[in-house]
């Protein structure tokens, strides 16, 4: 069988080395995706309704944004300055850490210009920078997940060259920061799981955990499952018995969760004070567009849940996965701008034998640093994390308003590509061919390294075609970024 590429240290499960040459596929992938993130950012129209070309929802996100930067605080969800005309609703009721980052950016960069661009710009760099940030972060990821370079890479390729994954860090939205911070839940997680959780990794895990809380209630899925991850970690079994280590669970546990309570409690507790105890907010939403909305234009009030249907009728009357799924994919605008039809049959064939190798080959696809035990519950855990977004989602569309965006499911990236990535592994290992195949083996091998490689240079090609083929045509034509 031929030898895994790997580089992790012997007798050292969390010291990888960077070998020669790393280091600069890693600047020219980091590289690469602040260029292209950074010119969607610098070329897509902010409002303009003809071409749809905007993204979704940016004029009415980055009222919050422009308040902080103007005050120098955070605004109440009623204020008349960030209501949404017609709906009568704002986005100061949700979670707002990342407008709360670009407004204090903005304030900053203020103190130089009145430029109303610059100012827009400021506040999308913020994004662009997250983004960034997270392609170090799944660098990481599949650096401990997949010890053979070549799938550590395609990991890298798939989740972050995403054309839809690009597209949520390039415009005012908290997507890009419940992405992010949903990558490092799972960096953390990984590497406590081969390691321990040190007290260094619970500190990134609360870090991780406080950006999710306050980003984006769709991904707290991984919320839920960094609990299930950390509770499981202590429960170990020695000499035939199994024994819980509950004096260190607590020592870690206090030290995550209060962390955690520091980072997000202030806010909730904040909601809560505002809004006669409703922390969430949510409440306060559907009465602020009671009070100030026009009736009309109230989505929730002809929703299928308010109008009597179930949730097969709102199934059979849209094609709510497909949406769902090739938006995912890839969709810019305001779900108007979807690439060729060959890039979503591309990758539904990656998912597909991907996943298909991941459930039926019974070779080992990633997370080797793991006993047997743990592997199959993270696993059960990231596949719990795949689900919840598309639960919520599927929700959303029925009791309040029907939208089947791919963004809304977009914190399940990492996981889905870590299953679709490991599929892919299991495959190329040629560990399930048959000995007496032997012979077959070394033009097989070739062909899967050729395989790899094909996939990644599709992968890079399919978002050229949807920033420069796709997007920027539309751009141009929209005329300048702020009319």
């Amino acid at each position: 069988m031929k030898p895994e590429r790997t580089d992790i240290s012997a007798g050292n499960t969390g010291g990888i080395r960077t070998e020669k040459g790393e280091v600069f596929c890693i600047a020219a992938y980091l590289l690469l995706f602040f260029f292209l993130a950074a010119f969607m950012a610098l070329n897509m129209p902010f409002a303009n309704s003809e071409l749809h070309a905007t993204s979704p929802d940016e004029p009415e996100r980055y009222l919050i944004c422009q308040y902080i930067c103007r005050h120098g605080r955070l605004p109440n969800g009623f204020d008349p300055e960030i209501r949404i005309e017609g709906y009568g609703i704002s986005y100061g009721f949700y979670t707002m850490l990342p407008y709360i980052v670009q407004g204090f950016v903005m304030r900053f960069v203020n103190l130089f210009t009145d430029s109303e661009l610059m100012l827009l710009y400021t506040a999308r760099f913020v994004n662009v920078l997250i983004g960034t940030a997270m392609a170090a972060v799944v660098y990481g990821i599949g650096r401990h997940a997949f010890s053979d370079r070549r799938f550590r890479w395609l990991f890298c390729f798939l989740v972050m060259y995403l054309p839809q994954n690009l597209f949520i860090h390039t415009y005012v939205n908290t997507d890009s920061m419940a992405v992010f911070s949903a990558s490092l839940i799972v960096y953390a997680l990984l590497r406590a799981y081969q390691e321990d959780f040190t007290p260094r990794l619970c500190i990134l895990l609360a870090f991780g955990i406080i950006c999710c809380a306050l980003s984006y209630y769709n991904a707290y899925g991984f919320i839920l499952s960094s609990i299930f991850l950390f509770l499981f970690f202590y429960l170990r079994r020695e000499n035939g018995k199994w024994r819980y280590d509950a004096r260190m669970m607590w020592k870690r546990g206090l030290l995550t969760g209060g962390i955690v309570l520091l980072g997000t409690g202030w806010y909730f507790i904040r909601n809560a004070m505002l809004y006669d105890g409703d922390f969430l907010g949510l409440e306060s939403l559907r009465l602020c567009g009671s009070l100030y909305g026009d009736p009309s234009a109230q989505p929730y009030l002809y929703s299928y849940a308010a109008r009597g249907l179930s949730v097969s009728d709102m199934l059979r009357e849209h094609s709510f996965f497909k949406g769902v799924y090739f938006s995912f994919i890839g969709c810019y605008g305001t779900m108007y701008l979807w690439g060729n039809i060959w890039m979503y049959w591309f990758y539904t064939a990656v998912f597909a034998v991907g996943i298909a190798s991941f459930l039926v080959l019974r070779t080992q696809g990633g997370c080797t640093g793991m006993t047997a035990g743990r592997r199959r519950f993270f696993h059960a855990n990231m596949l719990l994390c795949i689900l919840i977004p598309l639960g919520l989602c599927l929700y959303y569309a029925y009791s309040m308003d029907f939208q089947y965006q791919g963004r809304y499911v977009m914190s399940a990236v990492v996981p889905w590509m870590y299953f679709v990535t490991g599929g892919l592994k299991k495959l190329a290992s040629l560990e399930w061919l048959p000995e007496r195949f032997g012979k077959l083996r070394k033009g097989m091998e070739k062909l899967a390294d050729l395989c790899i490689y094909v996939v990644m240079g599709a992968v890079l090609l399919m978002i050229f075609h949807m920033v420069f083929g796709i997007a920027l045509p539309v751009y141009r034509a929209s005329g300048p970024v702020l009319n």
